[in-house]
């Protein structure tokens, strides 16, 4: 008799686990599709408004920016897009707020420390995303014409560790 209740308590808990686990896959899911749900709405906006391209004062020449959501020039939560050409580079930089990068077309080579090298990078290609980190020092190169988005907490500020890579004021056309 012991044995058989004994099944019986075993099944009822299996039971119960597998109820659980039903659960917590839909609790999972749901989870999943609010993550998902703030990218739609990102891909929505962009249909919905055109990208305004600058060259920004604050990376080196050769890229293109377009404001996605939020004014990097306040606080708060801001988006943008970067365009970068085959081989541009970022110099070993840190910001005061976490960065959240994700590569939407071509392939990044994400490096941290405080010496650019091509060897100590990582690849990131599109749909790949990494966060650094506040005051974490870290260095980008394009391979291939590349876009990512780069989301922080804003006001946007970049500090560049050597003075030979922040860029330097620029004549016209390129200072407006």
């Amino acid at each position: 008799m012991f044995g058989t209740t004994q099944r019986h308590s075993v099944t009822a808990l299996t039971m119960e686990k597998r109820t659980s686990d039903a659960r917590w896959l839909v609790v999972f899911i749901a989870a999943s599709a609010c993550f998902l749900a703030p990218q739609r709405v990102m891909a929505q906006s962009l249909m919905d408004h055109p990208l305004h391209w600058s060259t920004p004062t604050t990376l080196p020449p050769g890229a293109l920016v377009a404001v996605v959501s939020g004014d990097p020039r306040l606080p708060g939560e801001s988006t943008l897009l970067v365009s970068m050409p085959n081989r541009y580079r970022i110099g070993p930089h840190f910001h005061p707020s976490h960065e959240r990068v994700e590569v939407r077309e071509g392939t990044l080579l994400v490096g941290t420390g405080d010496t650019l090298d091509r060897k100590l990078t990582r690849p990131l290609v599109a749909g790949d995303s990494v966060t650094f980190l506040p005051e974490m020092h870290h260095y980008w190169i394009a391979s291939g014409r590349t876009v990512v988005s780069m989301t922080f907490m804003g006001p946007f500020t970049i500090t560049y560790l050597r003075a030979e890579d922040a860029p330097r004021p620029r004549s016209f056309p390129f200072g407006y």
